[in-house]
């Protein structure tokens, strides 16, 4: 979908990712909305698909006439993400910060023009790979959500498709949790990624010293720069 789609929308595919270019000059705000809207809608229709693909087959047999979300023989964790039993809200609210945080911080040196950018056409591979390994290797506590669309969308399906409520209810309502955690979570690690690597580069410019010195702080005009120059790719 990113090599498809990049030379038409920069293929965030994810809000986490949208909001961030809006925050920084790279998107108009007007086009915030529509862009969440296609990527929940995007991830719902892929989640009808793969259940398509395997309906009829034990692990989409009802029990109870409900499809499970608790148990041994639950499935909702097939399309959503939820918590390991021993997690908390507040440490899946940090698990998944954490996790998209270092997704931008492994994203934006391989589109920024004054680092060391990927070539467009080995791009779309490097981010898949990168993709992946913060999937797996973050994945253990809520299953590497790391994307509010990947989520909202396929729970959005199951709501619909014979799982219920429960999808949105279970675990102390923890839906919100891989919905608004990623978003903080992609502002932090583009921010650390300005403060610390961007800023400090040989081709930032002139303007980028001049500006980071008038803000030392994640706010102002100086981060807004600072970012929008990395991420007009």
């Amino acid at each position: 979908a990113f090599a498809l789609m990049t030379i038409y929308t920069a293929s965030h595919l994810n809000p986490a990712l949208s909001l961030s270019f809006c925050v920084v000059g790279s998107l108009s705000w007007s086009k915030l909305l529509p862009y969440c809207l296609s990527q929940v809608l995007g991830a719902y229709v892929a989640s009808a698909l793969v259940f398509l693909m395997y309906y009829g087959t034990h692990d989409m047999s009802p029990i109870g006439g409900v499809l499970a979300v608790y148990g041994p023989n639950e499935t909702a964790s097939i399309f959503a993400t939820y918590p390991s039993s021993f997690m908390s809200h507040r440490g899946s609210f940090l698990d998944q910060v954490v996790a998209t945080g270092m997704m931008m911080l492994s994203y934006l040196p391989l589109a920024d023009p004054q680092n060391s950018p990927a070539s467009r056409d080995l791009l779309p591979l490097l981010v898949g790979v990168m993709f992946l390994g913060v999937s797996c290797s973050m994945s253990s506590n809520c299953g590497g959500g790391v994307n509010p669309a990947r989520d909202l969308g396929p729970r959005l399906f199951m709501l619909f498709a014979g799982w219920g409520t429960e999808v949105f209810t279970c675990y102390n309502y923890w839906f919100w949790v891989p919905i608004v955690a990623p978003m903080l979570g992609a502002l932090l690690g583009s921010g650390v990624y300005a403060l610390f690597i961007h800023w400090h580069l040989p081709g930032a410019g002139q303007d980028d010293l001049k500006k980071k010195k008038k803000c030392v702080s994640f706010s102002g005009c100086s981060m807004k720069y600072a970012l929008s120059s990395i991420m007009d790719v």
